[in-house]
C-alpha cells in the first residue's frame, strides 16, 4: 500500500513558500480515495450493491484504479471484501470534497490577485510500468513526465518551455506519455481564459529507493533543481501572462 502513494514528494517541493508559490498537499493516502480522479469514476467491481448515481467506467476504473483503488500495481486486491456505498459516500465527503475545495478556493485566490494561475500537480511514478499501472505495462519511464492532456490543459507553450526547464538541468523528460493528467487537471483548467494546469510526474528512482521507500543521496540535488526550474516557469508565465 505504502508504494501506492506519492512518497516524498511534499517534501521535494516544501520550498514553495519562499518563492511565492502555494501548495495544497493531501493528508490521506490515494489508495483509500484518489483525489486525481472524478467522483464518477466508480468501478462496480468493488461494490457490494449497485452505485445509486451516474458513473463512468474510465480506462483508470478498468484498471482497478478509479475513484476508490481495487488493487495495486502488481495486480494484488487491496479488499477481501466488497465496500459499501455508505463507506464510498464517507471518504467522498471526508476526504475528497476538502481536498477539492481547497485546491479550487487556492487556484481561484492566484487568478484574481494575478490574471491567471499556473497549476502543476505533483505525482510521483516508478521507474517501471508494472501490470497495472498503466496501460503499457513494461514501460520504462523517463525522469520527468508533464500531462497537459494533448495541450488542453494548458498552453502548449508553457509545456514545452517546462520540457525544455528539465532537459537543461540534465532531466529526460516526455510529453504526454504515458500521464497525460487526469482529474485534477481536467477539472480546474482552460487556457483561454490563462487558467493552466499541468500534471508532473517525477521518477522516484531520481530520489528513493523504490523498495525500502527510503531517500537516497539524489533527493536533495532533484529538490534543488525543481526550486530553480519553478523560479524560472514563475518567471516565463509572469511576463506572458500577468495583466
Amino acid at each position: 500500500l505504502r508504494r501506492a502513494e506519492d512518497t516524498h514528494v511534499d517534501g521535494l517541493f516544501d520550498f514553495c513558500s519562499s518563492i511565492g508559490a502555494t501548495m495544497v498537499a493531501a493528508q490521506f493516502p490515494r489508495s483509500y480515495i484518489d483525489a486525481n480522479r472524478s467522483l464518477e469514476e466508480i468501478d462496480p467491481e468493488l461494490l457490494e450493491t449497485p452505485w445509486p448515481r451516474p458513473y463512468t467506467l474510465s480506462n483508470k476504473a478498468r484498471l482497478g484504479k478509479g475513484l476508490i483503488w481495487r488493487m495495486l500495481d502488481d495486480g494484488q486486491n487491496i479488499y477481501a471484501r466488497k465496500l459499501s456505498v455508505a463507506e464510498i459516500e464517507h471518504r467522498i465527503r471526508d476526504c475528497w470534497n476538502p481536498y477539492h475545495a481547497l485546491v479550487k478556493e487556492t487556484l481561484s485566490q492566484a487568478y484574481e490577485q494575478h490574471g491567471f494561475f499556473m497549476h502543476i500537480n505533483c505525482h510521483s511514478m516508478p521507474s517501471v510500468s508494472d501490470r497495472y499501472s498503466t496501460d503499457q505495462p513494461g514501460l520504462v519511464h523517463p525522469d520527468i513526465v508533464l500531462g497537459d492532456r494533448d495541450g488542453t490543459s494548458a498552453d502548449p507553450e508553457i509545456t514545452t518551455h517546462l520540457h525544455d526547464s528539465f532537459l537543461k538541468h540534465g532531466y529526460s523528460c516526455w510529453i504526454n506519455r504515458p500521464y497525460k493528467g487526469v482529474e485534477l487537471i481536467r477539472a480546474y483548467s482552460d487556457p483561454g481564459l490563462r487558467r493552466h494546469s499541468i500534471q508532473l510526474e517525477i521518477n522516484r528512482r531520481l530520489y528513493m529507493d523504490e523498495k525500502s521507500l527510503e531517500r537516497h543521496h539524489g533527493y536533495d540535488r532533484l529538490r534543488a533543481d525543481l526550486q530553480k526550474i519553478l523560479v524560472d516557469l514563475q518567471a516565463f508565465c509572469e511576463a506572458r501572462y500577468a495583466s
